[in-house]
């Protein structure tokens, strides 16, 4: 570990000058913010500097190798109102830049979740898993387009027992359940997250081994106005098509319900929760729902910015659930990835995942960015002992994924 200032840091990662965030616009005309006191400084020029003098640490490498068990180094290649069309699967990095990072960072294993599947599927495991044994490892996705399907329970099921076979890790299921997929693919009705037609696919991937990495809700604000009381107002003004507020769209909840009956409909079927089982602004939730259900696991992916801000709920959390946390960041390669600074697979994203887990730095940014993506608040460190450290970075994945040391 080093300390590092953190202006020197982003001109080091060559993120500084990106204008990342809802301040891009003044960067992009060159114009300075407003005076202060007048009343016109607007929000999206607002970017206030911190005057703490606090510990400024910098974890260049973890200290235990990681398995990262939330990335996108894959992506359809054609959507359609959030719904994967056909098998076609598009690499958003090649295996040798991925790797660059991965060594550099202390990265021993990353799980490519987003691998599709049938004939993209096959491409994306041979370019990745096969071309460089035990460094990735590709889920499959399931083929939600073909839900008009009479047949589509047995088909479905049929195609996860096909992907095993190809060398698939897990199944992962993208919030296009519940939230984007309707009964004629993009049109009529949503999904419920329950529907009986998805329960043989569970039930396969139970009986293959293979765990569900699955994601059905956003945070609780997306759900809710975009207004002054929304506190990721700035997130959500830049992206408006995230809200989920109104329409036909279901509550958080009643999302949340529905997950939590397929976990007792399939007990057998390991259910692996991303962005902290869904709900990092509550923990309590979250370990209720890891009590109820033995089945369900977690991770931190794109969620270090809810945690940090939470350290000691956060570090009880990691405490009493240490067996049962794993690592992800939810990397998504360049230059997609840079839309999302929270995200961005790059050495510096790495660094603050490690920086949060390991030391005890008080108020630090959780993206490099010159302005918080999520939300405007800094973050603090859990400072975890290394017993806990070993089990999320490396121990607890291996083990849902049945890898060997």
């Amino acid at each position: 570990m080093r300390t590092l200032n953190r202006r020197r840091w982003l001109e080091a990662a060559g993120l500084s000058s990106l204008g990342l965030g809802l301040a891009a616009p003044s960067a992009a005309t060159g114009a300075s913010a407003p005076p202060a006191g007048d009343g016109s400084l607007r929000l999206r020029d607002f970017r206030p500097k911190s005057m703490l003098h606090v510990a400024q640490t910098r974890v260049e490498r973890p200290r235990f190798p990681v398995i990262d068990v939330h990335t996108h180094l894959s992506t359809a290649t054609e959507t359609r109102n959030g719904v994967a069309i056909g098998q076609g699967v598009t690499l958003s990095t090649t295996a040798p830049k991925a790797l660059a990072v991965m060594d550099r960072k202390g990265v021993r294993a990353m799980v490519n979740l987003t691998g599709g599947h049938g004939r993209g599927l096959t491409e994306t495991i041979a370019s990745l898993d096969r071309a460089h044994p035990g460094r990735f490892h590709t889920c499959t996705e399931p083929m939600f387009d073909e839900i008009q399907n009479p047949r589509y329970a047995q088909v479905q099921a049929d195609a996860v027992e096909e992907a095993a076979r190809a060398g698939a890790k897990g199944l992962k299921v993208l919030k296009t359940l519940g939230l984007y997929l309707r009964e004629r693919v993009t049109e009529g009705p949503l999904l419920r997250v329950d529907d009986a037609r998805f329960d043989p696919m569970w039930e396969a991937c139970a009986a293959h081994e293979m765990p569900v990495f699955i994601h059905v809700g956003d945070p609780e604000a997306f759900f809710l106005p975009i207004d002054g009381e929304n506190e990721r107002y700035d997130e959500l003004g830049n992206r408006p098509d995230w809200s989920f507020h109104g329409r036909d769209f279901p509550s958080f909840r009643e999302i949340m319900e529905a997950r939590d009956r397929v976990y007792a409909r399939h007990p057998r079927t390991q259910f692996l929760s991303l962005h902290v089982g869904h709900d990092a602004e509550n923990l309590a939730f979250v370990g209720e729902s890891l009590d109820r259900f033995p089945n369900m696991t977690v991770e931190l992916g794109a969620r270090i910015g809810e945690l940090g801000r939470q350290p000691r709920t956060a570090r009880k959390f990691f405490e009493t659930y240490q067996d049962r946390i794993l690592f992800g960041t939810d990397a998504v390669p360049p230059p997609e990835g840079l839309k999302y600074p929270q995200q961005v697979f790059t050495d510096e994203l790495y660094e603050i995942y490690y920086r949060f887990l390991e030391t005890e730095d008080e108020y630090f940014d959780y993206a490099p960015a010159p302005v918080p993506p999520q939300g405007r608040w800094r973050i603090y460190g859990l400072g975890l002992p290394s017993e806990i450290l070993k089990k999320v970075y490396h121990d607890n994945a291996e083990r849902l994924l049945g890898l060997r040391s």
